[in-house]
């Protein structure tokens, strides 16, 4: 009996410590995990020789995961189908990757994984991990190294594909319909290495793959290239680069609609040449109508009258081309007559001019009733100015510092091409002093040619002011508001008085843009001077 009491009084005291330790405090789980996975081995192993097999299994030090797989693995030379890998979507220590092609022969194989092997805890990358293997008695040894840049845009996009074909059998429509014979990816950075080529000539060229299918599709891609072939005998090849353009596309008329009564659209792809469209059908004498390409947009607008008929036929025109469309009419409602103001709330005294938009082609502008006054309530004198399309009406008057104005419009100031007219308008807008503003003076050094554009943008890349400039001088930009700049100068070198974009059949690179490489702070009442080295 004493001896299970003492049993027992031992029992809970160990309990209780038990419990009283447990209470202390709970583990932090330590330092955080840092380092990237390590391949242990492979089978077949890393840069075997002699490869026969259809399997790979990789073995690695802790537990992985395989992600974004589609993106990131690269395999050069690529493959008809691609391999099938598992597991995907849980934690191994290894992966199996089953090739489904039949190899060539005597040719060594690339698997660049990128930043797709990650540990199971903290997805620390194992960082461009590939492995190799040759069908032949040695692995080619030779690599094209080099950078890319966006030659509109000042970042790169990410994940461009660095593609070689081989001179033997090249023709210009090969990156149209064939996939290269070797191939890399820049992932996030510019740089890039086409890494275990054999020797020989290749045309080197640069996409970014939105299909991921290794062929270009200029609707959809951006291209890079070299121009003519790239010799690789040794390792000593200089690093090429290479300029990401997009191309303009040929023209090309879509399926017109008529998407309003009154109203058809006439869609395309590329650049149009004088695009017109012209009525095929007879049509009454009170006829009429009104044709305009929508600014921003890929569209002609074609406004009409109305007219008793199901469909109209049209022979649209761009340079040469010519085509004839039939567009079915719909039953619906005309477009309202609405009218916005462009203008922001204080115009730039010098500048600005006070706009306004409208849905509709404006017909009349009757200024007999449209008054602008000042703060003073003094009439002041102006005209009124229409763009091209007759969308946009621009009041011009003589602006004065730190002044306030009013616009009224009474009805029927404004009459759109369907005959309707305008409610009672109201604005007011309101100037700065001169001392709101600041100036910028640039001192521009090894500029590489004359005419070139330089532009003053905001930090998202909105043009703010544009000067064309044909001779050495001092450029300045005068009379900014306070906020933060980017600026960027391009080469005309066609003298076209535009940024010309590249083209691969015409084997000609888009015009040289060279961006200033720090933001620019303007502030109020401060003339701001910066050195733009151009080398």
């Amino acid at each position: 009996m004493k001896h299970s009491t003492l049993t027992y009084i031992s029992a809970l005291i160990l309990v209780f410590t038990m419990t009283h330790c447990a209470k202390r405090g709970r583990p932090t789980g330590g330092e955080k995990d840092t380092q990237a996975p390590i391949m242990l081995s492979a089978t077949p192993s890393n840069q075997t020789t002699h490869f026969k097999t259809n399997k790979i299994k990789i073995i690695f030090d802790e537990y992985i995961k395989v992600k974004d797989i589609n993106t990131q693995l690269i395999i050069s030379p690529p493959l008809k189908h691609k391999p099938i890998i598992y597991p995907q979507g849980s934690a191994s220590k290894y992966i199996t990757i089953k090739i489904l092609d039949t190899l060539l022969p005597h040719t060594t194989y690339t698997f660049n994984f990128g930043n797709s092997i990650v540990d199971n805890n903290q997805e620390n990358p194992y960082k461009q991990f590939m492995y190799v293997f040759s069908t032949g008695d040695y692995l080619d040894s030779l690599s094209v190294k080099g950078t890319v840049k966006d030659a509109f845009k000042q970042k790169t996009d990410e994940n461009i594909t660095i593609m070689l074909y081989d001179k033997e059998g090249y023709y210009d429509s090969i990156v149209y319909k064939e996939k290269p014979k070797y191939l890399t990816n820049t992932l996030d950075s510019i740089g890039f290495e086409i890494a275990h080529i054999k020797k020989g000539a290749y045309k080197l060229i640069a996409l970014k793959d939105n299909n991921n299918n290794f062929l270009y599709e200029p609707k959809a891609d951006k291209i890079g290239f070299v121009e003519g072939f790239i010799t690789v005998l040794t390792d000593s090849i200089p690093t090429q680069k290479l300029k990401l353009f997009k191309e303009e596309l040929p023209f090309k008329l879509l399926k017109p609609i008529a998407i309003n009564k009154g109203k058809i659209i006439f869609p395309f792809e590329g650049k149009p040449n004088n695009l017109s469209v012209k009525l095929v059908n007879e049509i009454p004498n009170k006829f009429n109508s009104f044709q305009a390409l929508e600014k921003g947009k890929d569209t002609l607008n074609y406004w009409f009258s109305e007219i008793k008929k199901d469909s109209l036929v049209f022979e649209i025109t761009s340079g040469k081309q010519k085509k004839k469309v039939s567009v079915k009419l719909r039953s619906k409602i005309k477009d309202s007559l609405i009218i916005n103001k462009i203008s922001k709330n204080t115009l730039h005294y010098i500048k600005d001019t006070f706009s306004l938009s409208s849905s509709l082609p404006i017909e009349k502008i009757d200024t007999s009733k449209i008054m602008i006054t000042d703060k003073d309530t003094l009439a002041v004198n102006f005209h009124s100015e229409m763009s091209l399309d007759k969308q946009t009406i621009k009041l011009v008057f003589k602006r004065k510092q730190n002044q306030t104005y009013t616009v009224a419009m009474l009805p029927a100031a404004i009459t759109s091409f369907f005959m309707q007219v305008n409610d009672s308008l109201n604005y007011r807008i309101k100037t700065k002093s001169v001392e709101s503003y600041g100036n910028l003076a640039l001192k521009l050094e090894n500029v590489k040619s004359y005419p070139f554009i330089i532009e003053l943008l905001t930090i998202k890349g909105e043009l703010v002011e544009s000067k064309y400039i044909t001779a050495k001088k001092e450029v300045v930009f005068s009379l900014l508001e306070p906020k933060t700049y980017k600026v960027r100068l391009m080469y005309d070198t066609d003298k076209n008085k535009k940024w010309s974009t590249g083209s691969f059949l015409n084997n000609t690179q888009p015009e040289d843009i060279i961006y200033y490489p720090n933001e620019i702070d303007i502030r109020a009442n401060w003339d701001h001077n910066e050195v733009f080295n151009l080398k």
